[in-house]
């Protein structure tokens, strides 16, 4: 699934830091982006949250959507959050595993996390060079996200395999509402 995802989502990164580069793409049009992204942060958190209700609808999908699609599906879905992400920084993590959630929805929660944070990594890596390119980093501030966000990384993965699924969804649910939230505030 990550393979099939970062096929289509590292040239779509890059591609889309292309165009910024040679259009001078505003932050103002990035801007109302970010905030529709945090909007589908919130909703996403519903689906999460709701997971046992939407389970219906992703078994449906399920039965619509033949076996031999769903690679095919992942490149798409990667191409989708690759342009996401390259524009705002949003959507890796969030929207991506809603959307695995959503085309397999017999996978536990902390498999969903696990390939999502898989297939985030590589695209953020992918992403952050390009906009490195374009002079978008604080670089000061990436510094003392990354001193915090590596061990939370480690601690967040022990305890995926610890906690029982419904706890790890409430807590992707809250992670999910928290940023959501601030993002269209």
């Amino acid at each position: 699934i990550v393979r099939r995802m970062l096929s289509g989502s590292i040239p779509a990164s890059v591609a889309t830091i292309a165009l910024m580069h040679f259009t001078g793409l505003t932050k103002g049009w990035a801007s109302a982006l970010t905030f529709s992204l945090g909007i589908a942060l919130l909703l996403t958190a519903v689906v999460v949250a709701f997971k046992q209700s939407w389970q219906p609808l992703g078994l449906k999908l399920e039965r619509l959507i033949p076996e031999a699609r769903k690679p095919t599906l992942m490149v798409a879905l990667g191409v989708l959050l690759g342009v996401l992400v390259s524009l705002s920084s949003i959507g890796a993590g969030a929207i991506g595993a809603t959307l695995i959630l959503l085309i397999y929805p017999r996978m536990k929660a902390r498999d969903i996390v696990g390939t999502d944070i898989a297939h985030a990594v590589p695209l953020t890596l992918v992403a952050g060079i390009g906009h490195a390119s374009l002079g978008n980093v604080e670089w000061g501030l990436l510094g003392s996200l990354l001193i915090g966000s590596l061990p939370g990384i480690w601690l967040g993965a022990q305890l995926t395999r610890r906690l029982p699924d419904g706890v790890v969804r409430s807590l992707l649910c809250a992670s999910l509402l928290m940023a959501g939230w601030k993002v269209i505030h």
